[in-house]
């Protein structure tokens, strides 16, 4: 077969996803998970292994992907994380099975206090209960035969676990009549109140990073510290030139994983986003903002032109990074969710991530002293966040 990069092979599997990719396998181990990388193939074998060189050249067809991430726990124990993960054609059931059994048994033979699997499988389109909602039989199928397995539904959603997909492939015309009328209106009030939107850089990240801070210390999420984000975006930003393993990033190949949009008024920036394109989707994961402005729609502005920017860059799909769990006024996210809501897009509710415990006696011990660890976790984050926006852009 063909040479083989990891991120060239993974490309060629159902719903590739950046944060399967070796760029995200290398940013968390920075942060201390050892990454391995599972290939199934056509002839019958599963292939784990901590080098994703070995696999640059493969004698069968590869039907299936997952890079797993490790980290060492007390005790000889460990726990695993698959990311967006598997990759492979869910509807096959044989396949399905195959790789379901390969991932247990090597849970097992880790010592792992559970193997977290996150795969991207749509369970159902549209909010529970309107019109246009439509069910997913293989996202069915995959939620049962988990349960049989004796998974668990996760206590600890990593990612989110519902989002809204954009179709970017229509024209600019399409997309914005795709919008509703007040999304589109405000669009167009931000281009004629004077706000612009440039492609950040490098020089950019100490001043993004603050506005992040500034955003979450207002808005009452936690971040993690600045060295994090630092690396995340080094790694991706570099990676299209630096990095041997990341020969395709998306459909064309000559641009970077990652991009920083930042939408200004007067040379004065007010907002930011940040986007990552691999395998055909270009995904929002980070946004910032300020409060200065916030009458010029400049949010409104930085989305469209993301969606231009996904499009221009061969993406078929744009993905808002997240939806409410639970789609009423309750929930935390309504607010933002109705912000997207209005750019046209649809809502997917994935399987989110489940939980296989090899031991359910250390797993549930493990879950119960979590939580209270996480807690005192999220309070440090507050006190950096608010001590970091303090020294916020003037």
């Amino acid at each position: 077969m063909q040479n083989l990069t990891w991120n060239t092979l993974i490309s060629t599997l159902p719903d590739p996803h950046f944060l399967q990719t070796y760029e995200w396998g290398q940013v968390k181990a920075a942060g201390g998970w050892q990454p391995y990388y599972a290939v199934w193939t056509a002839d019958g074998n599963c292939h784990i292994e901590q080098d994703c060189t070995l696999f640059s050249t493969l004698s069968s067809l590869p039907l299936a992907s997952c890079l797993i991430l490790k980290r060492r726990a007390p005790a000889g124990l460990c726990l695993l994380y698959c990311p967006k993960g598997p990759l492979l054609d869910w509807s096959d059931a044989a396949l399905r099975a195959r790789v379901l059994d390969d991932l247990q048994a090597f849970a097992r033979a880790q010592h792992a206090i559970f193997l977290k699997l996150d795969p991207d499988v749509v369970l159902a389109h549209g909010v529970p209960g309107a019109d246009d909602e439509t069910i997913d039989a293989t996202g069915t199928a995959v939620h049962e035969e988990l349960s049989r397995r004796g998974a668990r539904f996760s206590d600890e959603q990593i990612q989110f676990r519902n989002t809204v997909l954009i179709d970017v492939v229509p024209s600019e015309d399409e997309m914005l009549a795709r919008m509703k009328q007040k999304t589109r209106y405000n669009v167009r009030l931000a281009a004629k109140k004077g706000v612009t939107v440039r492609v950040g850089g490098p020089a950019d990240w100490p001043m993004l990073y603050r506005m992040y801070a500034e955003t979450a210390q207002r808005d009452g999420f936690i971040i993690r510290e600045e060295s994090y984000y630092n690396t995340v975006w080094r790694t991706f930003d570099q990676s299209s030139i630096a990095n041997p393993q990341s020969s395709i990033v998306n459909r064309q190949s000559s641009i970077p994983l990652a991009q920083p949009l930042i939408a200004e008024v007067e040379g004065e920036p007010v907002a930011a986003i940040f986007l990552f394109a691999f395998g055909g989707r270009a995904s929002y994961v980070y946004g910032m903002s300020r409060e200065a402005h916030r009458e010029k729609m400049p949010t409104y502005l930085l989305q469209w032109e993301a969606m231009r920017w996904a499009r221009a860059r061969g993406c078929a799909v744009y993905d808002l990074w997240g939806a409410p769990d639970e789609f009423d006024e309750t929930d935390s996210m309504w607010g933002v969710f109705r912000f997207k809501e209005g750019l046209g897009g649809q809502v997917a509710r994935t399987l989110g991530a489940w939980d296989f415990a090899p031991n359910s006696f250390v797993y549930l011990l493990y879950t119960r002293l979590m939580p209270r660890l996480l807690d005192a976790m999220r309070l440090l984050g507050r006190v950096r966040a608010s001590r970091t926006a303090k020294d916020s852009i003037p």
